[in-house]
């Protein structure tokens, strides 16, 4: 199993000068081939890694570009390629057209491989540098292990990293268990489990909402132009955006890796997260929250260690659904956080979701079915339940 890690490192003037001038030439190269190929494909032509690695040979030997001559060509080279992956995502439908890396909003990044640099005795050196990076060693990689690709890159906050990756024996998958849970998303509790545990939300933007406001608010005032003060006001709001970030990775990371550790089987909701943000008043929280970073980082962890994710259509009405006896409520507004079905049973809203998405889920494994919507008949008023339950007693 190949796996990423990542460290902090600090650079020298001279190292970091480097650094900054060959994401410059990155985001060039890669921007002049886009160009190209783009003209290529007005004229019905199309154009490939080796026809754009070509053009990059002949850009090297112009005076306009001569520059890029001063910088490692692996990294160049590494450009093409991911332009390469990212027109295969668009013919393929997979993707977007690519778009310009701009400036100043396009992540600063540079990807080497093992002709890029020298990994010995726990020091990395790049090319085109005398000395090693001043790396934080936060944690070991794994013993023996020996860098394929290395990935440089510096955030907005300023602050510099390093990606090595290797292989890591140590991702195996875990003795099976027969836990299983479903599991509920939400605002006022991140999750709700079927076990009935909440998980309270951190809200980690809310928190540092006020010191966020202030600096933006000052950022706002200083001028296009103001040089200097400008980036001084812009990283000081960076690094509080950098500070929430991290906060809420790092919880995150401890969470689904409890999840996983624990159950089996994991049943989720499969929500279109980016039509929820269009509601003005909840777009906010919800990307608070980071739901799909929290799917996303439950998956590649479930596939890691041998446990199943399964997703439940969106339209399941898991909220209104009894767990108890089947029967569907007729309307549930959200400041309803408890409710009484007609059996007698008094539910909490998110708590019976999360069973009703688990035993949904299981459904899926025990039969192969798809999780459908329970709809109401356009003629009865009545669920496809509750319908059901009625031929029987005839």
């Amino acid at each position: 199993m190949k796996r990423a890690f990542r460290y902090r490192f600090h650079p020298t003037d001279a190292q970091a000068a480097g650094l900054s001038r060959t994401f410059g030439c990155v985001r060039k190269v890669y921007n002049l081939a886009l160009d190209a190929r783009s003209q290529a494909w007005a004229r019905q032509e199309r154009l490939n890694y080796n026809a754009t690695s070509a053009m990059l040979t002949a850009w090297k030997k112009t005076e306009e570009l001569a520059y890029l001559n001063h910088v490692s060509s692996v990294p160049l080279q590494q450009t093409l390629r991911h332009l390469q992956t990212a027109f295969t995502n668009f013919f393929a439908r997979r993707a977007g057209y690519p778009r310009f890396k701009s400036r100043k909003r396009s992540r600063r990044s540079a990807e080497y491989t093992t002709s890029g640099f020298r990994f010995r005795e726990g020091r990395l050196t790049l090319a085109k540098m005398a000395e090693p990076l001043d790396i934080v060693w936060s944690r070991p990689l794994p013993e023996g292990a020996v860098p394929s690709t290395v990935t440089v890159s510096q955030d907005a906050a300023g602050r510099w990293f390093v990606s090595l990756l290797v292989e890591d024996p140590t991702v195996t998958p875990l003795p099976a268990t027969d836990g299983a849970v479903g599991i509920d998303v939400g605002l006022t509790h991140l999750l709700a489990l079927s076990t009935g545990e909440k998980i309270t939300n951190p809200r980690h933007e809310h928190r540092d909402r006020a010191r966020l406001a202030l600096a933006q608010r000052r950022l706002a005032k200083k001028a296009p132009g103001d040089g200097a003060n400008r980036a001084k006001a812009r990283r000081k709001a960076a690094k509080i955006h950098a500070r929430i970030t991290d906060r809420r990775r790092d919880h995150l990371h401890k969470l689904t890796t409890r999840l996983v550790r624990e159950n089996q089987t994991l049943v989720i909701e499969d929500l279109t997260v980016r039509n929820l943000v269009k509601n003005r008043r909840l777009a906010r929280s919800i990307s608070d929250a980071a739901w799909s970073e929290l799917r996303s980082t439950l998956e590649y962890k479930a596939a890691w260690y041998g446990r199943e994710v399964i997703t439940v259509d969106r339209f399941f009405p898991s909220t209104r659904l009894c767990s108890h006896c089947g029967g569907i409520a007729e309307k549930l507004p959200l400041n309803v956080r408890e409710w009484t079905c007609g059996c007698g049973t008094t539910h909490d809203r998110d708590v019976n979701a999360a069973k009703n998405l688990l035993a949904a889920g299981l459904a899926v494994t025990a039969c192969g079915a798809g999780v459908r919507p329970q709809r109401e008949s356009s003629r009865t008023g009545r669920s496809a339940t509750k319908q059901e339950a009625l031929r029987r007693e005839l």
